[in-house]
């Protein structure tokens, strides 16, 4: 961080970017519990490989763990990386990855069956989240130093590379990302320059792209991908009821307000257990044991 030519942002320095709470643990059981049809979970990663030796053994084989050093390879100079985006950037690179895919981040959980009809039809992936106008954000410069506003500028950023202005940006929510390896090596060759500054940023940076943003309005440019009609998703955001202000976070994980949802995003797990000191058996329970 202290070789930084700039000052970081909040978005770029927070250390609940970098820093795991097991989480992992958690995605890994949700996908046993409620997609046992996945054929590999690709593990990537900088350092060392998570724990497996408590997971169920039928999960443990189907695990591969992939260094940042091999997606990297002949971007090497951008290692060490602590950006997501960067790391997006080149995920599709994984030797052996299928040509339809789904990225989770380790805080996203399922919490009931998932088919393969709810996040791929036919060859469209299948989008959550909804169109927005950002233009009045577009504008204001002040805004892009508001980490809460990062994820907008980001997506509008990527939006733009596919010819969408900032009056109609495609947000998708935090949950997984349907995703086909073909679509983003071609546009990794149409516009390789923007990838390989997206890269070289060892940690988040407002004037990035979204690499699922991306793909997503390529896939909606082309009308290849489908939009979910309702929400099957929770998105417990840091500090989401901090301070007795907001909803009421432990009710938000109450098996009753589960129902009907099939993903559940924890952004800060142990922000959140200091508000609900059960959000781990919560958890866990939502996510099948």
């Amino acid at each position: 961080m202290a070789q930084q030519n700039a000052p970081l942002g909040e978005n770029a320095s927070n250390p609940h970017r970098w820093e795991q709470s097991d989480e992992i643990q958690y995605c890994l059981r949700s996908l046993h519990n409620h997609a046992p049809w996945l054929r590999t979970v690709w593990i990537v990663t900088h350092g060392e490989a998570p724990d497996l030796s408590g997971l169920p053994q039928a999960l443990a084989a189907k695990v591969r763990i992939v260094p940042h050093a091999q997606i990297f390879a002949g971007y090497e100079t951008a290692l060490p990386t602590f950006n997501s985006l960067s790391i997006e950037s080149v995920m599709w690179r994984i030797d052996g990855l299928s040509e339809r895919f789904l990225y989770f981040n380790d805080d996203v959980f399922l919490t009931a069956p998932l088919r393969v009809s709810d996040v791929f039809v036919g060859m469209h992936p299948v989008l959550r989240g909804q169109w927005r106008d950002c233009t009045a954000l577009a504008g204001n410069a002040a805004a892009r130093d508001d980490p809460a506003l990062f994820a907008h500028f980001v997506q509008m950023n990527a939006a733009a590379i596919c010819g969408f202005g900032p009056g109609r940006v495609f947000a998708a929510a935090h949950v997984v990302h349907p995703m086909r390896r073909s679509v983003m090596a071609a546009l990794f060759d149409a516009h390789g320059d923007l990838f390989r500054r997206n890269v070289a940023h060892r940690f988040r940076d407002v004037s990035q792209f979204l690499p699922q943003g991306l793909h997503n309005h390529f896939c909606l440019s082309q009308d290849a991908a489908v939009i979910v009609q309702g929400k099957d998703h929770l998105h417990i955001k840091s500090g989401q009821g901090a301070g007795g202000l907001g909803c009421d976070v432990a009710a938000l994980l109450s098996p009753d307000a589960l129902t009907g949802m099939r993903f559940l995003c924890v952004n800060d797990l142990p922000q959140l257990e200091v508000l609900v000191p059960q959000a781990r058996a919560l958890i866990l329970s939502a996510v099948g044991g």
